[in-house]
């Protein structure tokens, strides 16, 4: 199954819990196992809390995800500056320093990208595997 949908969030903290809730519910429907489940959307908040903080005048960004039957594609948009992802991850020993999101994004998903997009606003992309869950299945009575 293919599923795919684009939200424009508010730049603000509230905005965190609901596009991690709407995720969730998604990946469950599909029935995504949970700890999958789970490392996306810590993923995804890392990345949403990123441009909440840092990102540019713009009092709105944009989150598009793309599910098929074995992967996760989420892509975070925003019009900040942009920045250095090398010069940015936490000091070496020091994952709790400044760029502990980062080191978490990275070890969360399969792959973790920092594109400039054609327009110039700047996109992280984030792309994780999927395992299924277990099927819950009734018995008749």
């Amino acid at each position: 199954m293919d599923i795919s949908f684009s939200v424009r969030l508010p730049r603000d903290a509230r905005s965190l819990p609901l596009m991690r809730g709407l995720l969730r519910q998604t990946l469950e429907h599909l029935d995504v196992a949970t700890p999958t489940i789970e490392e996306i959307g810590l993923a995804l908040t890392e990345a949403c809390a990123n441009v909440v903080q840092h990102a540019g005048e713009r009092e709105e960004y944009q989150v598009d995800v793309a599910i098929t039957d074995d992967t996760c594609l989420i892509s975070v948009l925003d019009d900040g500056q942009g920045f250095d992802f090398e010069a940015a991850t936490a000091p070496e020993g020091s994952p709790l320093e400044y760029g502990r999101g980062l080191v978490l994004m990275k070890a969360l998903v399969d792959d973790l990208q920092f594109v400039r997009a054609e327009d110039g606003r700047h996109r992280v992309v984030l792309e994780k595997k999927l395992r299924s869950g277990p099927q819950l299945r009734l018995l008749p009575d």
